[in-house]
């Protein structure tokens, strides 16, 4: 079953158990994926590729907007945003470790060949295609610049 159909099904599971937060959180998700399919150049199919790409997308988002709230004194707001964001990274394929994540470097490390920072583009360029979905750029970007 494709993520689309998954969340589909699951935001009538939401509104049955009368589930608000849930319920808004893949309501949004839905729409954003409805507006990829549809939009300009698309084929009118969503791959999980794509949908896992938007949700990350969407995770961030929420993240920074409740950064924003704490820091302007909104923490119910803060709250409602970590509990979508929550309710959105169910969805995400399991996140690597901190380690798994170094180990998975190193090795394209030394696929690639690197020795030094100025390698750094070499490392990025195949590591974010090799671990897309399973954890955020930053991480990635910040465990190969230790690494190098």
């Amino acid at each position: 079953m494709l993520l689309f159909d998954t969340i589909s099904n699951d935001i009538k599971s939401a509104m049955l158990a009368k589930d608000r937060i849930r319920l808004y959180a893949l309501r949004g998700v839905k729409k954003e994926f409805l507006e990829a399919k549809t939009a300009k150049g698309a084929d009118g199919e969503l791959s999980d590729e794509t949908a896992v790409k938007i949700l990350q997308k969407m995770i961030k988002q929420r993240k920074d907007s409740a950064a924003i709230y704490q820091e302007q004194n909104r923490p119910e707001l803060a709250e409602k945003e970590l509990a979508e964001s929550c309710v959105i990274e169910e969805y995400l394929p399991k996140q690597l470790s901190p380690e798994e994540l170094e180990n998975a470097i190193k090795e394209i490390i030394a696929q690639v060949g690197a020795v030094s920072a100025k390698d750094m583009g070499k490392v990025m360029g195949v590591a974010t295609k090799a671990l897309a979905g399973k954890t955020e750029g930053r991480l990635i970007s910040e465990t190969t610049r230790r690494l190098l």
